[in-house]
């Protein structure tokens, strides 16, 4: 049985729908760990709820070194002995040495069709606000590894959803979303199958 960390920044929906999925037997996997870049993330209140150990690890308490709130980061990892990572809805870009000490064992999902759509800057209503306004006519998440380069890692799946005439952002990201909702718990249930 796969031992998850959450990497979180928000309020965890996303992270929630792969707990849901835990405990309806459909992922072969223990929640042990959830890390937050921001101490009053309700995905905090999640994990307690669950029971899992929570942790901020806020810029701000490192100062500038964002290298040494990473060292945190792998420390707990570590301690926690996790074997795959959930970046759901994690604000912070992550350094090299944690992903070299997890090649293939760190995921994230982005709410577009990558490659389109992704990189700095690209997260949240920005993300949508991009695809009405390039005119896309499919939008969609995507599932992939976490690399050096942000959104750039191999790509695990993607599911698309069509981007209506009358679309705002908000009606977007919530089509988004929902179909999050089911892709993330399916691609963490084929690799903790794995």
């Amino acid at each position: 049985m796969k031992r998850i960390a959450f990497l979180v920044s928000g309020g965890g929906t996303d992270m929630q729908s792969v707990l849901d999925a835990i405990d309806d037997g459909k992922i072969n996997a223990v929640p042990v760990l959830v890390i937050s870049s921001n101490a009053a993330a309700y995905a905090l209140t999640r994990a307690k709820q669950h029971g899992i150990d929570a942790v901020a690890l806020e810029r701000k308490a490192f100062g500038d070194d964002c290298a040494a709130r990473d060292r945190a980061l792998l420390r707990l990892l570590q301690e926690y002995r996790v074997d795959l990572v959930v970046m759901a809805g994690y604000l912070g870009i992550l350094s090299p040495f944690i992903l070299d000490a997890y090649p293939k064992k760190i995921i994230n999902i982005h709410p577009a069709l990558l490659p389109k759509f992704g990189g700095k800057g690209f997260f949240g209503m920005n993300v949508h606000r991009a695809v009405l306004a390039a005119g896309e006519t499919q939008s969609g998440a995507t599932v992939h590894y976490a690399a050096n380069e942000i959104d750039t890692g191999e790509i695990i799946c993607q599911a698309s959803v069509p981007v209506l005439p009358d679309d705002t952002p908000e009606t977007l990201a919530a089509r988004v979303l929902e179909t999050e909702h089911k892709l993330f718990p399916e691609a963490i249930a084929t690799l903790c199958a794995e």
